[in-house]
């Protein structure tokens, strides 16, 4: 590595001593630092017009190369945009995770971030993105564009040699409230069952008395329901995303295939349904397992009047007015009659344990993080609990 003066020849006049003026004294940027970056074999040169600038640079690029840190310069130059394309392309993402990956670069971050050389993006701009989304975006939902894809795609570009450093660093949130969900009562779940088209009503009871999931429910195959054992099978679900017809893939999570026990009530409006609605198989992609993706007949139980899956965006004009007509409040939707099975397993003295198997959570962290609140007189009960065990004494022991 060295600084050169581009100013000056190297040459001096044979009578003064001085060094000889170059073609180029007097224009652009005098002083040039040369290296070899050490990943490519490459020349590389960045020129400054102050000579400690330069010196600066060239100390700088030592030390990175010296301690592995060092970033090329160019690589820098990349537009978020660009960089942000590149980069979630190369994400292993289910396709409905992809889509949503999609949008939300292309809505939440391109038009702010977009056009700025990734190198260039600083906490100062990350921080004016926080203020302008936190007037969009619930502080929840902006958590999640925030630690789902901005943080992830900053940490991708720094172990890319892209930038030396994220610009996420220091950036403050809003509080997120302690998540209150709508538990339905009852009557409710009743009322809302009757509501509905006769072809979909038991779908109220499989996501209020077994906690599954819409993509669960809609993928759900006739041989899954085991009236013998009481007990229905998660398999996969049905996945819609943009493009492409509705397809079976794997549930959420590897703890979402599951079975659950079937209560009565469920049993019996599923029963009904099946000797109401007899549907032949329908042709339907099966990418369970992606690795051997297969097209093959589908018993599905819930299907379009004509046989076809649900389409979500069919589904909505179907639910909504059911929910209206129920009194439920507007955007109440499949996963809040999961709460209400959740709770309803909650208070009735189930454990952490238990409801996360139920609810096919990843981990017990995840129901207590989802449902803590939820656990009546959880604090209270400890000194009970204790002194159940231990026995109640008025009697202080001292030690020995």
């Amino acid at each position: 590595m060295a600084v050169d003066d581009l100013w000056y020849l190297r040459k001096r006049d044979s009578v003064t001593g001085e060094r000889l003026r170059s073609k180029r004294h007097g224009r652009g940027k005098r002083w040039r630092v040369r290296w070899v970056d050490p990943d490519t074999g490459q020349d590389r040169t960045e020129s400054f017009e102050r000579r400690v600038d330069a010196d600066r640079h060239d100390a700088n690029v030592h030390a990175d190369i010296s301690r592995g840190q060092y970033v090329d310069p160019r690589a820098g130059r990349l537009t978020f945009k660009n960089y942000a394309d590149q980069w979630r392309q190369t994400l292993l993402h289910r396709p409905s995770t992809a889509e949503r990956t999609e949008r939300v670069i292309r809505r939440h971050l391109v038009p702010a971030l977009g056009e700025l050389p990734i190198a260039q993006i600083r906490s100062s701009h990350i921080r004016g993105w926080v203020k302008d989304r936190a007037v969009k975006l619930a502080p929840s939902t902006l958590a999640v564009v925030y630690f789902g894809t901005l943080v992830p795609l900053f940490n991708a570009a720094v172990a890319d040699k892209r930038i030396g450093t994220s610009p996420c660093v220091g950036i403050r949130l809003p509080e997120i409230d302690d998540a209150q969900y709508y538990i339905a009562r009852p009557e409710e779940v009743h009322a809302l069952h009757d509501a509905l088209p006769e072809r979909y009503r038991p779908i109220v009871y499989l996501a209020a008395g077994c906690g599954w999931r819409g993509g669960e429910i809609f993928g759900l195959e006739r041989d899954a329901i085991d009236f013998a054992t009481m007990e229905v099978e998660v398999r996969h679900q049905l996945t819609v995303v943009s493009g492409r017809t509705p397809y079976l893939a794997p549930p959420k999570t590897k703890t979402s295939r599951r079975a659950n026990e079937l209560p009565t009530l469920v049993a019996n409006s599923l029963r009904g349904h099946l000797e109401t609605f007899r549907t032949l198989p329908e042709e339907i992609d099966d990418e369970t397992d992606p690795r051997r993706p297969i097209r093959r007949p589908a018993n599905l139980v819930f299907t379009r009047g004509d046989g076809r899956p649900i389409h979500r965006a069919d589904w909505s004009y179907i639910w909504r007015p059911a929910v209206k007509a129920a009194g439920l409040p507007e955007g109440f939707g499949l996963r809040d009659l999961r709460h209400y099975f959740a709770t309803v397993l909650i208070f009735g003295g189930a454990n952490v344990k238990t409801v996360q198997l139920a609810m096919g959570h990843t981990t017990p962290t995840v129901t207590l993080n989802t449902y803590v609140g939820y656990w009546p007189d959880a604090v209270d009960q400890t000194r009970t609990l204790v002194d159940s065990a231990l026995g109640c004494t008025d009697a202080v022991p001292t030690g020995t």
